[in-house]
């Protein structure tokens, strides 16, 4: 099972390449997708989700030609988008029985289904209140609910965790881990922790270009003895930015502790750190930046 993506490309009128010569194969398990907002993180999974047309370039499911065979991916596909939207006025019942219709399950498949996956998502005693009265969390659950539906083989959640709070975070995380199994699952976000708790194959997007394809012990060994711990003054916090990548920082009183990414110790008073994913992610940024700048 595979999703195999050649030297794609999307161009939109007045705004230039949104994708550019982005080749990857995804293969089972869960893949998170980092990059800034801007980075073409959408644009690559509305393509993906057979929501958007490309513009150059290919994506082959099993083999198939999506432009000439969206359907066969269509079939198994779950798709959670950014702006996942539901109607107020239904309960989370009626609205999975209305989006399984829609999918054309058979009813009485559907409603068992539906029931499992109440359950799975931790919704079984809200299932017949109005979703114009859940929270930002429980509609995120609901939008996963319908998005497994079909028991889809490729799963593809845009942005899943914006506006959770920091418990349901964790919950819907732990989720899309479970889920994984022998299914293709693609997570974009900019929340580099979430990758970080769920992902075993991290993508690094940048400017519409692919950045890295790697493991995330392979992206943390490329910070391995560049990143470094220094308290400073408040006042010196933007001249240290200015010259080195600078990442977390910590107020305490009138100095800040600051986290940095450096090929060599920045002062003497610098202690190394461990390095973290968010380290690496930076990292990879600004050297992009910098070669599109060059």
């Amino acid at each position: 099972m595979q999703l195999a993506i050649e030297s794609l490309g999307k161009r939109y009128p007045g705004r230039g390449w949104a994708l550019s010569e982005f080749t990857l194969t995804l293969t089972p398990g869960v893949t998170g997708l980092l990059g800034p907002n801007g980075a073409g993180k959408s644009t690559l999974m509305r393509i993906l989700a057979t929501v958007t047309k490309p513009s150059a370039g290919r994506v082959l499911w099993n083999g198939a030609d999506l432009a000439r065979d969206p359907d066969s991916l269509r079939e198994t596909l779950g798709y959670l988008p950014q702006d996942f939207g539901v109607y107020p006025q239904l309960s989370a019942l009626e609205f999975l029985d209305y989006i399984a219709a829609a999918k054309g399950l058979e009813p009485h498949t559907a409603r068992a289904r539906i029931d499992q996956l109440l359950e799975l998502v931790n919704l079984t005693d809200a299932r017949h209140r109005a979703l114009g009265g859940f929270s930002g969390g429980m509609r995120q659950r609901v939008g996963i609910a319908q998005a497994l539906l079909n028991d889809p083989s490729v799963l593809i959640v845009d942005e899943p965790t914006a506006g959770l709070d920091p418990e349901e975070r964790v919950r819907f995380r732990n989720l899309l881990g479970e889920l994984s199994g022998e299914r293709i699952v693609l997570l974009s976000t900019h929340i580099v922790s979430d990758v970080e708790a769920t992902a075993t194959r991290i993508v690094v997007m940048g400017q519409g270009l692919l950045l890295a394809d790697a493991t995330p012990e392979a992206l943390l060994e490329q910070v391995a003895s560049r990143v470094w711990e220094l308290e400073v003054p408040a006042s010196e916090l933007d001249a240290l930015r200015a010259r080195h990548l600078v990442g977390a920082t910590l107020r305490r009183g009138a100095s800040v502790l600051v986290r940095l990414v450096a090929d060599e110790r920045p002062s003497a008073a610098a202690r190394p750190a461990s390095p973290t994913l968010e380290d690496a992610y930076l990292r990879l940024l600004r050297e992009a930046q910098s070669s599109a700048a060059a």
